[in-house]
C-alpha cells in the first residue's frame, strides 16, 4: 500500500493510492474524484439466513462518486486520454458506464458521447448522465449494437473509446483487488462477480495476480462469476443476439472482454454459471432485508450466485468468500419500488392513526 494515500488529506483516489502499480508518471495530470476506498462488509446475517457457514464480505462498490465500479476504470481511461491532448470520449453503455464516463469528462473539461439502446437503461444511470452534460444518443437495438458503433466513431484515434476494451479500464479496475487483500490481509478462497461484459473479473484476476507477485499477499482465489440466464453468453458459449434480463448492467449478449475472461477462469480454477430473473430478485430483497445493503439488480446476481454455490455444498466450511457489488440501488429506482416487499401506506395526519398502522 503507498504512503502517498496515508497523507493528511485523507484518501485521493485510486490512482495516487496505488501509483506503483499503475503505468502513471509522476508528472501526469490525475482526473479523479477521489473514487475507490470503498468498503469491504461483513454480512453474516445473509449467510445465516442462506444456511452457509463461511465468511462473507461484500466489496460495495456503489460507493463510489458515479455510485459504481465503472470509476475506478474510468480515472484511469480518461486521465491517460487527457494526458495525450484528446478532447472528446465516447462509450456505449446500459448505464452505469455513461455515468461514470460523463462524470469524468465533466471534470476534465472533456467532451463526453454515450451511445445507449433505447428504452433498456435505468432511469438513475441515464439522470446521471445527463446531468453531467453528456451528448446523450438513444438508439434501437441493444449494448452490443452500440458498442459496434462507437468501435467505428472512435477508429481513426480522434475520439476515445472508454468502454472496457480500453486497456487503461481495466488497470483501473484492478485497484478493488488490490483493496481487497489489504484488508483482508491476503486473497479471499472466493471471489464472486456479476458478470456482463466481462472486464471487472478479467480486472480483478489481474489485480490478484500483481499484487501476488509484488509479494503483497500469499494466495490467489477461484474466480466464480455469475450471468443473468437470458444474457449468458459465456455459458452457452457463443454469442446472444438479443440479451434480457431485469438486470440491465448485465444485458449483454456479446462480451468485449471474451478471452481474457476466459483466462481468468481457466487459470484461477473457476468458473461461470448462470441465475434467473427471479433468483436475482429474491437475492436483491434478501440483501436489503438482512443487511441493509441497497445494491442494483445487477450486484445480485452475484449474490444469487453464492446462494446457487451454498446449495450445491460448492463453499467450504469457514471459507471466505467476497463479492462485488458492482452498483448502488438508487440506480434503478423503478426496480426497487416494483420489487420492494413492502408498500406505502396512506394514513390520516393523526397520532392514533399512526399507531393503528404499525400495530401499537
Amino acid at each position: 500500500m503507498s504512503s502517498e494515500h496515508k497523507n493528511a488529506a485523507g484518501w485521493r483516489g485510486i490512482i495516487r493510492g496505488y501509483r506503483e502499480h499503475l503505468a502513471v508518471g509522476p508528472e501526469t495530470p490525475i482526473v479523479s474524484l477521489h473514487e475507490g476506498n470503498t468498503p469491504l462488509i461483513h454480512v453474516p446475517n445473509f449467510v445465516e439466513a442462506i444456511g452457509g457457514a463461511f465468511d462473507l464480505y461484500l466489496k460495495y462498490e456503489g460507493l463510489n462518486p458515479t455510485a459504481s465500479f465503472k470509476d475506478r476504470g474510468m480515472t484511469m481511461a480518461v486521465t491517460k486520454a487527457k494526458a495525450r491532448g484528446v478532447q472528446v470520449i465516447a462509450c456505449a453503455s446500459t448505464g452505469n458506464t455513461s455515468a461514470s464516463a460523463a462524470a469524468y469528462a465533466a471534470r476534465a473539461k472533456m467532451k463526453c458521447v454515450v451511445l445507449i439502446p433505447e428504452g433498456k437503461i435505468a432511469r438513475g444511470k441515464l439522470a446521471q448522465a445527463l446531468m453531467y452534460g453528456a451528448t446523450t444518443l438513444q438508439m434501437p437495438g441493444n449494448f452490443d449494437d452500440a458498442l459496434t458503433i462507437v468501435r467505428e466513431l472512435c477508429a481513426d484515434g480522434v475520439v476515445e473509446v472508454v468502454n472496457s476494451i480500453n486497456p487503461h479500464r481495466i488497470e483501473g479496475q484492478k485497484t478493488a483487488a488490490f483493496e481487497i487483500c489489504d484488508a483482508l490481509g491476503d486473497a479471499p478462497d472466493i471471489h464472486v462477480l456479476p458478470v456482463g461484459n466481462a472486464g471487472n473479473i478479467t480486472a480483478y484476476w489481474k489485480g490478484y495476480r500483481e499484487y501476488a507477485d509484488a509479494g503483497h499477499s500469499d494466495t490467489l482465489p477461484r474466480m466464480m462469476g455469475f450471468q443473468a440466464a437470458g444474457a449468458a453468453p459465456f455459458v452457452e458459449d457463443a454469442f446472444i443476439d438479443n440479451p434480457e434480463t431485469i438486470a440491465s448492467a448485465i444485458r449483454i449478449g456479446k462480451p468485449a472482454s471474451w478471452q481474457p475472461a476466459k483466462a481468468a477462469l481457466q487459470f484461477s480454477a473457476g468458473a461461470i454459471d448462470k441465475v434467473t430473473d427471479e433468483e436475482i430478485l429474491t437475492a436483491y430483497q434478501m440483501i436489503t432485508a438482512q443487511e441493509g445493503i441497497f445494491v442494483e439488480p445487477a450486484s445480485a446476481a452475484a449474490l444469487a450466485g453464492i446462494i446457487k454455490l451454498q446449495n450445491a455444498g460448492k463453499i467450504d466450511e469457514g471459507g471466505i468468500v467476497v463479492a462485488t457489488m458492482t452498483g448502488h440501488g438508487l440506480k434503478d429506482p423503478d426496480n426497487a419500488v416494483e420489487h420492494a416487499n413492502v408498500e406505502a401506506t396512506t394514513v390520516e395526519p393523526t397520532l392514533d392513526a399512526v399507531k393503528a398502522a404499525i400495530g401499537i
